[in-house]
């Protein structure tokens, strides 16, 4: 065992065959969720897991489940994978790495016929992106208990598609209820979509857990003027009061680094006319941290230096969280299974947080869950120039196989 290793070769043409579906001109992927590029994505998964001889499940949010089995049925599975759905210029690796790292787990043990105490399955969740329907993590999300099942079912696209209909209308409304089967465990391995482990030249790195993230929609509304004739001192400009509340922000998240991220990704101006003042500005504002009570107070400070800017410009303005994520800390045993197996490879790693949401975080909700992170160039992601290495791939795929076959033996409960 201590000489197994995954098929890199075979790897790496699995992911580019993957890739074909839904290809787009600059060499990315473009599949949304249930839609027929995704079905086609999921077909091959199946038929693929079906070849190495694992038996095919499928649950009633479209979840599909592929079980290797054990030498004792009785004891829950250890669970892998990710999701097929892109992003609309995603790119070959996002999610997929999961996915296909989970199968070419099931196909090297299959190679070396070695069998586990436990059933293995490699899972492919639906909707993990959230781009064609919303909330994203759904088929993870319904499964943890997080999202409610018909409340997912019911959402709709921009056509008006239900996410119920569209499952139905490419063959993946499975007849078991979603959440109903238990894990041992759960290990995703995945791209890390930033740039940490590629500056440290680690190959590997064992996430311990994700950041909290806050919402707040930021109204600012101070009083339309003309340009010219309006003196500077007679100004409600909400617009520059804005401009201060989003360096205030920044702000903030250097003096909490140097985990603390703070972005305002959205700004609307009213009237958008170049010879009026605004008199209406609407921020939308995303902060991140480890810690649910640093979070928690970066989030009323900003409030606090919202509300004095806007009281010393002669403004109104109404701070509203309109979201909220707890950060999540991974199991320490999944953990330290991890590890351990990136130490006895010999693979460089390093402990990182996650800055992004994966399935793997809504499964942390419920079962023992850990994750493997493996670089990508530039820390690029949702984006077609999305690249990762295959010597990373390997590495992490090997990472994840030796977890997986610890976790396997049976004897964690």
């Amino acid at each position: 065992m201590a000489n197994l290793r995954v098929d890199r070769d075979r790897l790496w043409a699995t992911l580019m065959d993957m890739a074909r579906i839904g290809a787009t001109a600059k060499g990315g992927s473009c599949r949304l969720a249930l839609t027929d590029d995704d079905k086609a994505a999921r077909d091959l998964f199946v038929r693929w897991c079906g070849e190495a001889g694992c038996r095919i499940a499928v649950d009633d949010l479209g979840n599909v489940f592929a079980t290797r089995a054990g030498r004792n049925a009785s004891l829950p599975p250890i669970a892998t994978g990710s999701h097929l759905d892109t992003q609309p210029h995603g790119g070959k690796f996002d999610g997929v790495y999961g996915v296909l790292a989970g199968l070419e787990v099931v196909r090297t043990l299959n190679d070396h016929d070695v069998s586990t105490e436990r059933p293995i399955e490699v899972v492919v969740w639906t909707n993990e992106e959230g781009v064609r329907f919303a909330p994203g993590v759904m088929g993870s999300g319904v499964f943890a208990g997080t999202i409610d099942r018909d409340h997912a079912l019911s959402q709709r696209d921009a056509r008006g598609c239900s996410v119920g209909a569209e499952l139905a209308r490419i063959g993946y409304a499975g007849p078991e209820a979603c959440g109903a089967r238990t894990f041992g465990a759960f290990l995703e391995a995945h791209i890390e979509q930033g740039p940490i482990l590629e500056m440290s030249g680690h190959p590997i790195g064992i996430v311990t857990g994700a950041q909290g993230l806050a919402w707040y929609d930021v109204c600012v509304v101070g009083e339309d003027a003309h340009a010219g004739t309006t003196p500077m001192t007679a100004r409600r400009d909400a617009l520059s009061a804005a401009a201060e509340m989003t360096v205030a922000l920044e702000e903030l998240a250097h003096a909490h680094a140097p985990h603390a991220v703070a972005t305002v990704g959205g700004l609307e101006v009213s009237p958008n006319s170049r010879n009026t003042i605004p008199g209406h500005v609407r921020l939308a504002v995303d902060v991140r941290h480890p810690d649910a009570t640093v979070l928690g107070a970066l989030g009323e400070a900003f409030e606090r230096r919202c509300a004095e800017i806007a009281g010393r410009k002669r403004l109104a303005v109404n701070v509203e969280r309109v979201e909220y994520v707890p950060p999540v800390a991974f199991d320490a045993d999944c953990v330290d299974t991890v590890r351990g197996a990136a130490r006895r490879l010999e693979h460089g790693y390093q402990d990182i947080m996650s800055g992004a949401g994966h399935d793997a975080c809504q499964l942390a909700r419920r079962v023992p869950t850990g994750m493997i992170f493996v670089p990508c160039a530039g820390g690029l992601s949702h984006n077609e120039a999305e690249s990762a290495q295959p010597q990373d791939l390997a590495a992490g795929c090997d990472v994840l196989l030796h977890a997986i076959v610890e976790r396997a033996r049976g004897q964690h409960r």
